[in-house]
């Protein structure tokens, strides 16, 4: 599985990627700096899952779930992300999110939460 970790900080990045690994996830991960990269890696047809902040420049995470729905890309997408609540948590669910992982996080937490989704 190609999972795509979208944040427009590069330690944060790098942070959910080395979280992922001790998680268990050695997947092949790949890196977008914000939505439009992001949309760019997913039109590609490569990935599969979508590890996404909420606040980003040029595209933030909700805008491109929204796209992504418009265009018909039915790729797995969550949020991972400082924003925390209520509102932003029911928001993302009603825009399609699959879940929301609030920072800061554990890899116990990616487990509980993508293995599911991720069928392990």
């Amino acid at each position: 599985m190609s999972i795509l970790i979208v944040d427009d900080s590069k330690a944060m990045r790098m942070i959910v990627r080395r979280t992922l690994h001790q998680a268990g996830y050695h997947q092949d991960l790949k890196e977008a700096a914000n939505g439009a990269e992001a949309l760019q890696a997913v039109e590609s047809g490569e990935i599969e899952l979508v590890l996404c902040d909420w606040n980003m420049p040029e595209m933030n995470g909700l805008d491109l779930l929204a796209k992504l729905k418009t265009m018909g890309r039915t790729v797995k997408f969550g949020f991972v992300t400082s924003e925390c609540s209520t509102d932003v948590h029911m928001l993302a669910k009603e825009s399609g999110a699959l879940f929301f992982i609030t920072k800061p996080f554990t890899p116990d937490i990616f487990r509980s939460v993508l293995d599911p989704i991720i069928g392990k």
